[in-house]
């Protein structure tokens, strides 16, 4: 059997748009003499939908995209097609929703595949918007039996649930038991790092344990804060790699099951990894949403530079514009560091000094703040004066503002609520202070993009003498493995401190994570890159008395 891997990327919502790509991908299938072309989870409406799919009239409009894919079906009557769509169950209780997999051949739907296990933790909602469906069977095609089984349902691998398994059942193997001749899984799988090198041992050992070959089609692109890596494999019946499609780009691959040899497979490196993913986040973020112009507030520092070269690589440098705005305690090197960094990179740099705003604003507020003693509230509105500039050139001109804190300062409220952190995306804001500084050496492989000063200068705020971040946070190796085991792994304080690290300093991080979730409820939407990110796939009460 020939299978086309549509390896793709819808925009939410867009029915109509995604119709389109799925008919032109028709085409390119029967060029290739393909017996069946495969589409990723949810293609039609693409993932994640959410509250989209309580509109009784997106469904109607499913199916009707569904007939419409039938008709066009008819023009290549030797090809299958299988592709990913919300459907009714047809039941009075539950949903009403399956989340489905749809054999489609000559003008007529011959079945469809439901999922049988619906994620609920992380990103994952799903059991909000579907009904499970119990028992997986193959559908006939052409003499096969197709295994078609979505995402979650190959996860149930005992590897995966070091705690506790999170299911009772296994579709892989109830199809392989049915006499499924061919595995095959449509997926919107989001990236996070390593995650690649995990789905590849994963499907190679359902591929191994079935003596079956196994397709997996998985989505590519962005979709607010989540990002799909592509990176969709045909393994052959020994778990060997048949094809190896591309992260972070669309493809469209033919692979012949009969007659495929193994290729050779080295998954990506991490940190490369990570950067494409941001650069593949930050474009479709911003085209999905209309925009094609960004501006970003450049400091100097590491954080920003890394963010602007993120926007340049995405969008194009042009289509990029800068300001710096200093203060009277901003040094001489934080604008000739971001001059250089605009220079190297090609983008549009403006200097718009602050010191007379900020002045004025210590004077209407003399009175205001009288008998106190200068401190963070003064520094704060040099942080929000900033913010108001970048959105009054934002409004002015169109542009987006892509917001320049990384995980690190986000976990311990160390940025400004409506100051620094005014925008309409966090590129950085899942990516941990010392892998800022990865990506920067990463950026500067081949040559120097990001000036060295930029990457060696302690890391300051700015907002007041000879400020510093390690005046008043642990130093950054010591703070990112602490929020780490905090946030992605759920350690608690005490098994923290059994690993090593200072009890005051894990207490006080633990606590100050806490107690500024209140800032992170009001920040811009940020990109995914870690296990676990700050924002849809963590939701911690605000008000709350967290014993640690």
């Amino acid at each position: 059997m020939r299978i086309t891997l549509a390896q793709l990327n819808p925009i939410v919502g867009d029915i109509g748009g995604n119709l389109s790509r799925a008919v032109e991908t028709l085409a390119q299938a029967a060029r290739e003499r393909a017996d069946l072309v495969v589409f990723p989870e949810l293609f039609l409406i693409g993932y994640p939908p959410r509250d989209l799919l309580g509109r009784c009239w997106i469904i109607d409009r499913i199916e009707a995209a569904l007939g419409e894919l039938a008709r066009a079906a008819l023009a290549y009557p030797e090809l299958g097609i299988i592709v990913g769509a919300p459907l009714p169950t047809g039941r009075e209780t539950g949903h009403g929703l399956y989340n489905s997999a749809v054999l489609i051949h000559d003008g007529q739907i011959l079945g469809q595949a439901n999922k049988s296990l619906l994620p609920t933790y992380d990103v994952f909602d799903e059991d909000r918007y579907f009904d499970r469906h119990n028992g997986a069977t193959p559908l006939e095609f052409r003499g096969e039996k197709l295994g078609v089984h979505i995402c979650e349902d190959a996860w149930n691998d005992p590897e995966l649930w070091p705690r506790q398994r999170m299911y009772d059942h296994d579709p892989v193997e109830e199809l392989a038991a049915a006499g499924a001749t061919v595995l095959i899984n449509i997926s919107a799988s989001p990236y996070s790092k390593g995650k690649e090198q995990v789905r590849h041992r994963l499907i190679s050992r359902h591929a191994q344990r079935h003596g079956l070959p196994f397709v997996y089609a998985n989505q590519v692109g962005g979709n607010d804060e989540l990002i799909f890596d592509g990176r969709s494999f045909v393994f052959d019946a020994q778990g060997q790699p048949l094809a190896v499609l591309p992260s972070f780009a669309e493809s469209v691959t033919t692979v012949d099951l009969a007659t495929a040899r193994p290729v050779p497979y080295a998954p990506q490196s991490e940190i490369a990894s990570v950067h494409d993913a941001l650069v593949l986040g930050v474009r479709d973020y911003l085209r999905k949403c209309g925009f094609s112009r960004a501006i970003i507030g450049l400091s100097g520092g590491i954080d920003s530079a890394v963010t602007a070269c993120l926007a340049a690589a995405a969008l194009g440098p042009e289509n990029v514009r800068a300001l710096a705005m200093p203060s009277q305690y901003s040094s001489t090197g934080s604008v000739s560091d971001a001059e250089a960094l605009a220079r190297n990179l090609g983008i549009e740099l403006e200097i718009v000094p602050i010191k007379p705003i900020f002045e004025a604003y210590l004077a209407t507020l003399q009175e205001l703040f009288a008998g106190t003693p200068a401190g963070l509230a003064e520094e704060n509105v040099q942080a929000r004066i900033r913010g108001n500039l970048l959105m009054a050139m934002s409004n002015k001109y169109g542009s987006l503002v892509i917001t320049t804190g990384n995980k690190s300062e986000l976990a311990v409220g160390y940025c400004t609520l409506y100051g620094d952190m005014s925008g309409g995306l966090a590129a950085i804001s899942d990516v941990p202070k010392m892998m800022v500084y990865e990506l920067a050496r990463y950026i500067n492989r081949e040559r120097e993009i990001i000036p060295l000063a930029s990457i060696t200068k302690p890391p300051s705020a700015e907002l007041k003498p000879d400020q510093r971040d390690q005046d008043t946070l642990p130093p950054y190796e010591i703070l990112d493995q602490i929020i780490e085991l905090y946030v992605e792994d759920d350690c608690c304080a005490a098994d923290i401190i059994a690993q090593g690290f200072e009890e005051e300093v894990v207490r006080w991080v633990l606590r100050t994570i806490d107690r500024n979730e209140y800032k992170r409820r009001q920040a811009a939407p940020g990109l995914k890159v870690t296990s676990k990110a700050f924002g849809v796939g963590r939701r911690m009460p605000v008000a709350a008395k967290i014993e640690l």
